[in-house]
């Protein structure tokens, strides 16, 4: 998850496309130059052990665009495949329950 958030900040596309499970990864990706990333905060986890097949990632990450602040707040789901994570999708927790 923080390597994602990273890649984020770093708007390293081919990072994020790398990283996300084959069955749900957009064609391309074009993450926005402008947005200036301000903060990740983990606040659950489940699953994601080295014996585990999935798991799951509570965060908020913060920016702000254009001077707006935006707040995301995410429920991340990833799978194992190979020994490697990969993103599989993401809800907002709230609507996910």
């Amino acid at each position: 998850m923080r390597s994602r958030y990273t890649a984020f900040v770093l708007s390293d596309a081919a990072y994020l496309l790398e990283t996300w499970h084959a069955t749900t990864r957009p064609a391309a990706l074009d993450p926005d130059p402008a947005a200036r990333w301000l903060g990740l905060k983990i606040l659950a986890c489940a699953g994601g052990g080295s014996d585990d097949p999935a798991g799951t990632v509570e965060f908020i990450a913060r920016c702000k665009i254009g001077g707006r602040a935006v707040r995301l707040h995410e429920l991340s789901y990833f799978q194992k495949q190979d020994g490697r994570w990969f993103y599989v999708d993401g809800k907002n927790p709230r609507a996910a329950k």
